[in-house]
This record gives C-alpha cells, structure tokens and sequence, in this order.
C-alpha cells in the first residue's frame, strides 16, 4: 500500500513535469516568432548579406548625417556600430523620434553600390524613464 502511494506521486510529479516542459516550449516558440531581431552595420558587412535579400539593420545614426526632403520625402542618414557604418536612403518622413544621435532599426535591403534601402525606419527610445514634475504641464501638451 505505501509503494502504490509512492508510485502513484511519482507518476503525479513526472506528469506535472512533462505538462510544464510542455507549455514552456509552446510559449518559447510562440515569443521567438514576435522577437525582432537585427544585425549590427559590422554583423551584416561580416556575413555578406546578398543585394535584394531584406534584413534589419540597427545602430546610431550618426551626427551630421541625417537629412529629410519634405518636398520629395526623401530620407537619408548614415548608422554605426563604432566598428562599420552603412549609408540609409528611403523614402516617407521621419520617426518622430528620430534624431542624430539615437538608434535606429532599418528593415529594407542593400543595394549594388552598398546602401541600404529602407522599406520601414523605426526609431528606438532609450530606456531612461523621468518621471514629469508634480505640478508640470507635459512638453506634448499644448492646450488646457
């Protein structure tokens, strides 16, 4: 009788253990698949991404190098790693958040003479949060 009470809390835990195994797999897949993923100016130069294949790219955009055309919506700035920098051109206007300085993820891809064109520019936020002052209106804010 005591066996049967072991065995049975054996059978238990290890049927606990393969349904957490499991859902843990399931949802690792299920993230991965909504994981953004980009390479470095150095990684992409590093592996030869072929002309026309579409990647990610991300780095700074490099001061003095940003350069928006309202009138034909042209865009172009250059981003770094510190180690390889690559020359952006697209078309469409510029994130609000987009300033030299900052990073930024391009998706698009290169062309014959080493630009890369984006299809898409997202610009990344840095993960320093202020909180507003008490009694502060918030620079957004332009009416009561």
């Amino acid at each position: 009788m005591v066996l049967d009470r072991i065995g049975s809390r054996r059978v238990l835990l290890i049927a606990a253990l393969a349904a957490a195994v499991l859902v843990g797999g399931f949802a690792a897949q299920n993230l991965a698949s909504s994981t953004v993923y980009y390479l470095t100016p150095s990684e992409a130069r590093d592996r030869h991404i072929p002309v026309g294949q579409t990647a990610r790219l991300g780095g700074l955009v490099l001061p003095g190098t940003l350069r928006y055309d309202p009138a034909s919506r042209d865009l172009g700035f250059v981003i770094g790693d510190g180690n390889a920098s690559v020359t952006v051109v697209g078309t469409g206007a510029p994130p609000g958040l987009l300033h030299e300085g900052a990073g930024a993820v391009v998706e698009g891809s290169f062309t014959s003479d080493g630009t890369f064109h984006a299809t898409q520019v997202i610009a990344k936020h840095d993960e320093v949060y202020a909180a507003p002052t008490a009694g502060a209106t918030p620079a957004h804010r332009t009416g009561p």
